[in-house]
């Protein structure tokens, strides 16, 4: 999710800052933006989340039933690693090889739970790409109506006042353009091809509004 809002913030910032302002009024027209956090404080995403805690309720209780029953079986390995690890002149080759068992049953353990939680990735995978479809028509929309015409993220900013914090008008303009999404993918649909693809379209909108100022 941060690399494709972080692919929309740049794409938008980079069409924005093409538009000649005088100095003084970009300063003045600054804003922070938290894209992140706009979208996980939009009502449908909340809303989303609750849906799926309902409507996949017992894959996520296998998935925590069985992530637990995982962390009690490597436990033991773990302290025996660390044990012997403090001992005096430890055998270096039994530590790594207790090391790489460890980490083998980790990567084993890692593709078991995923597996058993793919419907519950696939169903937010799908939220959040209903939502971020229309990250950038909010973005746009706040900076409008706060008159912001760059808009920077809150850590690539040294400092700024709360005033320039335009997160909160980005979830609103969210709420108004996304009021509620799905959590079921369509048969056909895959997070892969589909999350991956996502900030594509912002491209074509930000070649838009070159064209016209190179002629």
């Amino acid at each position: 999710m941060k690399t494709m809002i972080k692919t929309l913030a740049a794409g938008l910032a980079l069409s924005t800052a093409l538009v000649a302002v005088p100095a003084a009024a970009q300063v003045n027209s600054l804003g922070v933006a938290n894209l992140d956090a706009a979208v996980q404080r939009s009502t449908a995403w909340t809303t989303a989340l609750s849906q799926m805690q309902t409507t996949y309720k017992a894959t996520i209780d296998q998935l925590n039933t069985r992530e637990a029953a995982i962390r009690t079986q490597l436990q033991p390995l773990v302290t025996k690693l660390q044990t012997d690890a403090k001992a005096p002149n430890p055998n270096q080759q039994s530590l790594q090889q207790q090391y790489a068992a460890i980490q083998q049953r980790q990567n084993a353990a890692q593709q078991e739970l995923a597996k058993i939680g793919e419907p519950v990735a696939r169903a937010r995978a799908y939220v959040e790409e209903q939502i971020t479809a229309k990250l950038d028509d909010a973005l746009r929309a706040a900076m409008t109506k706060k008159n912001v015409s760059l808009v920077v993220r809150p850590e690539a900013a040294l400092s700024y006042q709360p005033a320039a914090d335009i997160t909160a008008d980005v979830t609103t303009e969210l709420n108004r353009l996304v009021p509620s999404v799905s959590i079921t993918p369509p048969a056909n649909w895959q997070p892969g091809g589909q999350q991956g693809a996502a900030p594509a379209p912002a491209q074509p909108a930000n070649q838009q509004q070159k064209q016209p100022q190179g002629r």
